[in-house]
Order: C-alpha cells, then structure tokens, then sequence
C-alpha cells in the first residue's frame, strides 16, 4: 500500500483526498489551515473530511517550521500532495516523500500560474480552464506536467461556477493518472513556461469598474468576482453601486448614451464609455435594490 502526507484545504482539497481514499491510499497526516474568521467560508471543511474518517490532522501557521519538518520527515511517506493548500512548501518538506511531491493547481498549466487562477481565467475572457498535477519544486507552479483535464469557461459563468467544474476536474485528473502516479509508470512532461504567466492576488480594491473599458470587460470583472466574492463596484453620484449580475447586450458604440444607465421595461442598461451596453440582472446601489429611474450618470472614479 503507498503512503503520503497530504497539504490540502478547500473543495478541491476535499475531492482530492477522496480519491486517494478510494484508491487506498494510506493519508498518514493532513496538513490543512484554520479557517480565517475574516473570510466567507463557502466551501468544504478538510478537518471535518479528516475527523470523519480517522485521518489525524495538524493545523500549523508555518508548515516549513523545523518541527513540522520533522513530524513529516519521520513518517517516512511515500508521496506528498498539496491540493489547494494555501503556503509555499520549502525544500526539507518536498524532499520527505520518497516518491515524489506532487500539487494540484487550478488552471491548465503553464497558463495562470500562481495566486487565484480561476478569477484571473474568467476576467480575461478565456473559453477554457482546468486543473493540471504537475510536479512540485521549489518555484511555484511550474514543475513537470503529470496530467491535465480541460473544463469550458462559457459566456455567462462567474468564477464560483467555474470553481465548481475545476473541483470536479481535479477529482477526474487525479483519480485518472494516480494508479500510474502509485506504481511508477507516470509520465512527466516539463512544462514550456514561455506559454504563460504568474499572477498574483487580488482583493477586495481591485473589483473597482473602469468605465472606460467596454462592456465586455466589465461583464468578465462583473463574473470575475461575484459572489461568494466582493462584487464589481464603482462610485456613482448616486452612491456606490455594485454589480452582480450581467449580460452583454452588443459592443456597439452607443453616442449619446455612453456613461449612463438607463432604466427600461423592468431592467437597467449601462452604456460604458468604453462601448457597448450591459443588461443589469442584479445589482445593489448604497445596499439598497436600484431605483426604477429613468436615467442616471455615472462617474469614472480611479
């Protein structure tokens, strides 16, 4: 029976470490994350996975302390696994399996590596994403491919949609190549990193609309960041609105109606200065449901 030491937090970390349960693999120790009381948590608990079936669990600030390196190191684990897990993993800790260290990162790699890949896909407009195992070093993000599996990104979907299919990519991905993965016959292909990029974080600020892109773009952030995230907003004369939910009409060039937001048969239109017209599905202005006005303006605040 092969072994590992398993990092995993979230709804990927859960699915993930369902197949290596299904599959039979020994989880000798879960290293998982106390949940943030200042963040929404919309997602699986990888402690109650870990209490309902017997896995011990430790829950450090700092995984690459000496004294967790140790309690890794001494497990003598065959294979480590990092899915979704939110720290960096040093040297001593990657060095510990003596098969390998392996991460499950949520794009199709070497696309979108590093910090929030889902968001970053969908405020681009891409059509596609995935989940990617690849090999863990000491860079992030960018060791040999293992195995990929592809999800479709379509027009309308928020990240929060598009999480759920990679959670289920990554569970596909995983329970495709782990008997390989177990008995050594995986095949590793290095990554061309000329092919992508590393992005960072993002926060709460970088919601803000430019209304000087056009409405396809404000319709991405509008997806990019919807709930359980922030939400797209902007300061307006009338207060801060913020946008939840859109649907691109046209990218037409509306003269005359460009920085408004018009108030038609029961929806609000935007025509932003960039272009085209977005139909407003939901939305909020000062905390209150938007006014049946008419006609109000808006203001490009950076």
């Amino acid at each position: 029976m092969s072994s590992a030491v398993v990092f995993a937090y979230h709804n990927v970390g859960v699915r993930c470490l369902k197949v290596l349960l299904a599959q039979g693999v020994d989880i000798k120790l879960v290293v998982t994350h106390e949940d943030n009381p200042a963040e929404q948590i919309w997602f699986a608990s990888v402690r109650e996975l870990c209490r309902e079936y017997g896995i011990p669990f430790i829950t450090p600030d700092d995984p690459n302390v000496p004294e967790v390196q140790a309690q890794v190191a001494a497990l003598d684990a065959d294979f480590l696994f990092s899915f979704y897990y939110r720290h960096m993993l040093k040297g001593p800790l990657l060095a510990a399996a003596k098969k390998g260290a392996f991460n499950m990162h949520g794009s199709l790699l070497p696309k979108y590596r590093g910090r929030v890949p889902v968001n970053w896909a969908v405020l681009h407009g891409e059509h596609e994403t995935g989940a990617t195992l690849h090999v863990m070093n000491l860079m992030p993000d960018n060791g040999a491919l293992v195995d990929q599996q592809a999800v479709p990104i379509l027009p309308d979907d928020t990240a929060h949609d598009v999480f759920a299919k990679v959670t289920v990519a990554a569970e596909i991905c995983l329970n495709r190549v782990l008997p390989a993965l177990l008995a050594g016959t995986a095949c590793f292909k290095p990554q061309d990193l000329s092919q992508g990029a590393y992005f960072g974080r993002r926060s709460a600020a970088d919601g803000r609309i430019d209304w000087l892109q056009t409405a396809q773009q404000i319709h991405n952030l509008v997806r990019a960041v919807s709930r359980p995230f922030p939400g797209a907003f902007a300061d307006t004369p009338h207060g801060r609105l913020l946008l939840w939910r859109t649907r691109v009409i046209d990218q037409d060039r509306h003269e005359g109606m460009q920085g408004k937001m018009h108030y038609q048969q029961g929806f609000h239109y935007i025509y932003p200065l960039g272009g085209g017209c977005l139909q407003v599905l939901e939305a909020e202005l000062d905390g209150q449901p938007l006014p049946q006005s008419d006609l109000f303006f808006l203001e490009n605040k950076q």
